[in-house]
């Protein structure tokens, strides 16, 4: 692990919102690496931005603009050759670090960027398998071969080359607890909605069940989500259920409109 006399060529750079119950965890896993530490931030009214500072973090506040176009914002105040871009509820376990480390004062001349496995904390343990793991994340660059793409909500890191895969996790405590969960659907539903409707979709019974059913049998039988116990099986039965909201979020809409 790097010292604090000697950092890596990279630039942490994160976005926050109110998040001074993650953001400790967060930066005491990713800090030691950086030699410079970004945090944009917007409308916090707890400590975030004391917390982040006593980090040594330099801090920009900057008004909402959706998740991609925030963190593409974030993205352009880094100046470390090397950029890690992590949300403030993620964090990188001692393994993780270590092939970052490795990764970035090794032999990278042909990689633009990184891969990890990112693994959620639900239900007091670690989901290993299902839909929800390993969910490959980039979310390390070279500067300047790297930017958020996707929808303003669901972003995607895009890549100007060629990406390792590193081996150690990236844990991420996204959820508090079931309320916590379930509140974060009508949201996305509202998003997937908007995309639907931008494409012209139509409401289909068929699509509809036949999603409902797959998304149950994929994250429980085929990607093993058994294995994790009664949390395996409440995720695969709740990705399931959200395959028949967003979709009746269209039937929905579609009723209205006739009415």
């Amino acid at each position: 692990m790097s010292t604090s006399t000697d950092k890596l060529p990279l630039s942490l750079v994160l976005i926050a919102h109110n998040e001074a119950a993650n953001l400790k965890r967060c930066l005491d896993s990713a800090a030691p690496l950086a030699s410079e530490i970004v945090v944009v931030v917007n409308d916090c009214t707890d400590n975030t931005v004391e917390i982040a500072k006593s980090y040594g973090a330099i801090v920009h506040e900057q008004a909402w603009q959706g998740h991609r176009d925030q963190k593409n914002i974030a993205l352009g105040y880094a100046t470390q050759p090397w950029v890690l871009c992590l949300d403030a509820d993620e964090e990188l376990t001692p393994a993780l670090a270590a092939d970052i480390q490795a990764f970035v004062e090794g032999n990278n001349e042909h990689y633009a960027g990184a891969f990890f496995a990112r693994r959620v904390f639900f239900l007091g343990r670690w989901i290993q398998h299902g839909d929800w793991y390993p969910d490959w994340s980039l979310r390390l660059i070279r500067r300047g071969k790297g930017k958020w793409g996707g929808s303003r909500e669901h972003d995607k890191m895009v890549l100007d080359g060629q990406a390792a895969k590193l081996s150690g996790d990236l844990n991420h405590y996204s959820y508090r607890d079931l309320n916590h969960h379930l509140l974060k659907l009508p949201y996305y539903a509202d998003i997937y909605l908007k995309r639907l409707q931008d494409k012209k979709a139509r409401w289909s019974a068929p699509v509809t069940i036949f999603r409902a059913f797959w998304r149950f049998f994929r994250c429980y039988i085929l990607k093993l989500g058994f294995l994790d116990g009664y949390p395996g099986f409440y995720i695969a039965y709740f990705q399931s259920f959200s395959a028949i909201f967003r979709h009746s979020k269209l039937y929905e809409a579609e009723v209205n409109k006739k009415n």
